[in-house]
């Protein structure tokens, strides 16, 4: 399987600095119960609608992951800085201009899935039963859909450890689901 056709989409994202990507199988994605259940439960962004229970569960995951044949795993190294969110944000718009510019070019099945939780309204909708304020651009998390984004990352030479300090460096990955 020839993944050339992919490399001019991962270049245009890797010319950012500190930008990484590279072309995996997604059968090299793992999926378990416990990392939904760690969002269910302790993380204090779960009140969004790209958070569980509004999520697909692992195994719906797994399904969705095994009906594609190649993904794209960004990385995004972020140095510790007042700017990291908005850093962030200029990341995210990137992709999801990636994602439909894929589409457009015949990747009709392209799909992008982030690093944390939403953070294109400062309040989610969800807490004044309002409906999504920008359901063309949010998208849910790995770890909110059951993706060990730990154990994915390192299948795939990359690097992934738990910060001690938000003072720290923060290595960032999203995964773009292609064919």
């Amino acid at each position: 399987m020839t993944h050339h056709d992919l490399e001019p989409y991962i270049a245009k994202v890797c010319q950012e600095p500190n930008v990484h990507g590279k072309i995996i199988d997604p059968a090299s994605v793992v999926t378990a119960p416990w990392v939904r259940f760690k969002c269910l439960f302790g993380c204090p962004y779960k009140h969004r609608y790209s958070c569980p229970p509004h999520t697909p569960t692992p195994a719906e995951t797994r399904e969705v992951l095994d009906s594609y044949r190649r993904a794209i795993l960004f990385h995004r190294e972020e140095p510790a800085a007042k700017e990291r969110g908005r850093n962030y944000m200029k990341h995210f718009e990137t992709l999801i201009g990636l994602e439909g510019e894929l589409f457009k070019d015949g990747y009709y099945k392209s799909f992008l899935m982030i690093a944390g939780p939403c953070t294109l309204c400062k309040e989610c909708g969800i807490k004044e039963n309002l409906p999504c304020r920008f359901p063309d651009r949010t998208r849910p998390s790995m770890e909110s859909c059951g993706i060990d984004v730990f154990q994915t990352v390192r299948n795939n030479g990359f690097f992934l450890k738990t910060l001690r300090e938000k003072t720290e460096p923060q290595n960032i990955y999203c995964l773009m689901l292609v064919d």
